[in-house]
């Protein structure tokens, strides 16, 4: 991995742990953080070693607490743009991971924290946590996808309502909303949720998997017809070593043995 300053990583048996390392600032994105995320998320897509990421952030008050509002404060009109893109480029290089991403939330994930998460494939939590896109309370919106993801998420009526009102809400609203898939009291067993299943993706062919990212994301592509990305993506599972290996494992009633070709 990178060598970075505001992200531990530690790669075990195939999975990458991140953790965003600023506990003092309960976790805030800043410019610095985010090219960190960058650089590994590069290094993710093309190392065969790491098969999935677990996401979660330092400390037990924050996963991350929004962006850094001291570098907020510095933007103008003319770079506003950039600034947001920049921060959707860097999301959707994990939305758009072949290999799976979860995040595990422990606390605080607002304005910049909770759109990350939610460009994650999955969302764990702890029973503590809170979300929220409070950018609204700035003076501002969601710039780093928010907007898209969250209505995505829950539906434009609540969505509308969270990010109008600036409200956070609880891990069981998120978790009855469609927000968070899992809730664990404490963020060690919300750990062990996450590899547990990522263990059970990890036995699946990886191919596949990666072809269910790109199929599910096409639901929320404009103008791209998904159905028409399904049948691509079948076509060419059909293709590799790993369906070959699946049929014929099922039919010798044995568990396959996948390679990811």
């Amino acid at each position: 991995m990178p060598d970075s300053k505001n992200i531990l990583s530690e790669e075990k048996l195939g999975i990458l742990y991140l953790t965003i390392n600023r506990e003092s600032k309960l976790n805030a994105l800043n410019f610095a953080t985010l090219s960190e995320i960058r650089e590994i998320f590069t290094e993710v897509s093309d190392n065969k070693d790491i098969k999935a990421v677990i996401i979660t952030g330092s400390g037990d008050k924050a996963f991350i607490a929004g962006a850094d509002i001291s570098e907020i404060a510095e933007i103008n009109e003319l770079n506003a743009r950039k600034f947001s893109e920049n921060g959707q480029e860097i999301f959707s290089m994990i939305e758009n991971c072949h290999k799976p991403v979860i995040a595990v939330v422990n606390g605080f994930a607002l304005g910049g924290g909770c759109e990350l998460a939610m460009a994650c494939h999955m969302r764990i939590a702890v029973s503590s946590a809170k979300f929220g896109q409070p950018e609204v309370n700035l003076g501002i919106i969601p710039g780093y996808g928010g907007t898209q993801r969250l209505t995505y998420l829950i539906g434009r009526g609540k969505a509308n309502e969270l990010m109008m009102t600036g409200d956070m809400i609880g891990a069981d609203e998120a978790k009855s909303l469609g927000l968070v898939n899992h809730i664990l009291p404490t963020k060690e067993e919300a750990i062990s949720k996450a590899e547990e299943i990522i263990r059970k993706i990890m036995s699946k062919a990886p191919l596949a998997i990666g072809m269910i990212v790109d199929c599910v994301n096409s639901v929320f592509v404009q103008d791209e017809d998904g159905y028409q990305t399904e049948a691509n993506s079948f076509a060419r599972c059909v293709k590799s070593g790993d369906y070959k290996e699946g049929t014929s494992a099922f039919l010798e009633k044995r568990k396959p043995i996948f390679k990811g070709e």
